[in-house]
């Protein structure tokens, strides 16, 4: 260790002892009676010393006024740098700033609130784009006929019921299976409707958050669609922000998690000033000579009734 840096570390003798100016100066930037007792220094560098009071403030519970002194090489006067209230190490702190988009979390949003989404949000994707053409899984697709083409697949000719043996995937009972079909027994017109009201109950259009909602769910992005006869008034909400998601909702439902919600809107401009300061108005220091009631004389002597 170099004795610059022990020297450093020592705390100057005289302004160590400068604890009425440092009192002083905290008491002079402080409300009247907020400056408590001396609570300890610290030092700042060669000559230099910054003396912590006790804070009475209320609301600031754990914060110190720091009043830091310093005296030049060779000098027996010590001067004050500066005072400033900083928190201690029990101070009550607010917590760190986290932007809006950050702060959000799921289950936050109320009746009314809009969440606008990001143009370029990774949850969401073109949906038609109008152009003619096949879907990815069928036949005619440029994927499937690539896929055939590394496969070196052979197409057989002829329909399949003219071969000898039938798939057995082919076979209804396989196609039941696949379809999700293939169970002992199905949810009967009753239970649809007793699902389908409890649904439209808890995420329905009547509903306090879909009355304020900017859209429904037929329009969202975010809606997963089902099959069967219940997709026809229902679907499953696949927004985090929502208070329906991984619900089933009815189309006609809403939130302010809607993927088209309006973008936020921009901070509204201030009125003009009333008074433009940045505008110098002449203002003569002596009165025009014809500015008064009757026309300027040479003589004002001779003039009948003067000037004014």
């Amino acid at each position: 260790m170099s004795a610059a840096t022990t020297r450093s570390r020592t705390p100057d003798r005289l302004c160590a002892e400068a604890v009425d100016l440092a009192r002083a100066a905290a008491e002079e930037a402080a409300a009247p009676g907020v400056v408590g007792e001396h609570v300890g220094l610290v030092s700042e560098g060669d000559r230099v010393v910054t003396h912590f009071f006790e804070c009475k403030e209320l609301g600031y519970r754990g914060w110190r006024w720091a009043a830091t002194v310093a005296r030049a090489s060779r000098a027996k006067i010590v001067t004050l740098d500066e005072v400033v209230l900083l928190p201690g190490p029990d101070a009550v702190l607010a917590p760190e700033w986290v932007p809006w988009s950050e702060r959000l979390r799921p289950g936050d949003m109320g009746p009314g609130d809009l969440l606008p989404t990001d143009a370029e949000d990774l949850r969401l994707e073109p949906g038609y784009t109008g152009e003619d053409e096949p879907s990815p899984n069928s036949p005619v697709s440029h994927e499937m006929a690539d896929l055939v083409e590394a496969e070196d697949a052979e197409v057989t000719a002829g329909p399949t019921t003219d071969l000898t043996t039938t798939p057995s995937r082919g076979s209804i009972a396989a196609v039941a299976e696949e379809l999700g079909l293939r169970r002992a027994r199905v949810l009967s017109r009753y239970g649809l409707h007793t699902a389908a009201d409890r649904w439209e109950e808890a995420f329905g259009a009547k509903t306090p958050m879909a009355q304020a909602a900017p859209a429904s769910c037929a329009s969202c992005a975010f809606l997963v669609a089902v099959g069967g006869s219940l997709g026809q008034a229902f679907g499953v909400c696949a927004n985090e922000f929502s208070p329906a998601d991984g619900r089933m909702v009815s189309l006609a439902y809403g939130c302010g998690g809607h993927s088209e919600a309006a973008v936020m809107p921009k901070p509204p401009r201030p009125a003009p000033p009333v008074i433009d300061e940045t505008r110098v108005d002449p203002f003569p220091l002596r009165p025009s000579p014809d500015s008064g009631s009757v026309p300027a004389v040479d003589d004002e002597d001779a003039a009948e009734l003067g000037h004014s």
